[in-house]
């Protein structure tokens, strides 16, 4: 199921920007659906309610605030506190994406550097669920990587080993947007640290990891997917993923 995600929490962050944390929820509450809510929750599963605001409602209502000089985060201290406080308070889910978009804000792009990858994992491990480690692992750890590979990839290849399955999903679709970028060499330690066998190599979070993963680089590069999917055991979730857009027509003659 879903990250449980806790209540308030009692001891509250210091160093966050309190007054945009607190016109952050204000604005969730007043823009909320009570009625679509529910139906959010039980289609994710989630034990943490929803305000219910739909995708597009929630960029519009956070955009102006996020905007706003009034509540500009000045150094990365107070950046990096507003969104741990936003997430590890959260009493709603979309405190949680709300907490994302902060972290993700291009006022703060150059607080966005291998620092900033111990946050990633923290928000992976807790977040535990796929909607908030896929836009981690794609938005926010991908960045990185691609900025800096000599910093990052020790990281990300740490991460595949992680105690945490959800750490090691991070690590497994952080070069989806990578494209001809794409480090060969850390994608297949990424997935052979995650095949069947594998501690978590069971898990369909996992195993579908896995497949998405090699089927995105499949439309970079099929002939070097087709040959992993030929030389390694992967389970039939996995396999089915990463070919199901590949012939053998697809590989270069």
């Amino acid at each position: 199921m879903s990250s449980r995600g806790p209540a308030r929490a009692d001891a509250q962050e210091p160093g966050a920007h309190r007054a945009l944390i607190g016109a952050i929820r204000e604005a969730l509450a007043a823009a909320g659906d009570p009625e679509r809510a529910a139906g959010q929750q039980r289609y994710m599963k989630s034990a943490m309610p929803y305000r219910g605001l739909t995708s597009p409602v929630l960029r519009a209502t956070l955009k102006p605030i996020l905007s706003a000089t009034a509540y500009d985060l000045a150094d990365r201290g107070t950046w990096e506190a507003t969104v741990r406080a936003l997430w590890d308070e959260a009493a709603y889910r979309e405190e949680r994406y709300a907490a994302l978009a902060v972290a993700g804000h291009r006022r703060y792009r150059s607080f966005r550097d291998v620092a900033t990858l111990p946050l990633y994992a923290d928000l992976s491990r807790t977040g535990a669920w796929w909607d908030l480690v896929d836009d981690i692992a794609t938005h926010h750890v991908a960045p990185v990587l691609l900025a800096d590979r000599a910093g990052a990839t020790p990281v990300v290849r740490a991460w595949a080993e992680d105690d945490s399955l959800w750490v090691r999903r991070t690590a497994i679709l952080a070069q989806l947007p990578a494209k001809a970028e794409t480090d060969r060499d850390l994608l297949t330690h990424c997935l052979e640290v995650n095949l069947p066998g594998s501690e978590f190599g069971s898990e369909f979070f996992i195993r579908k990891a896995i497949g998405w993963a090699l089927r995105e680089f499949a439309k970079t590069d099929p002939e070097w997917v087709l040959d992993f999917v030929g030389d390694h055991e992967l389970s039939p979730l996995s396999r089915r993923e990463a070919l199901k857009h590949l012939t053998v027509a697809d590989v270069p003659g």
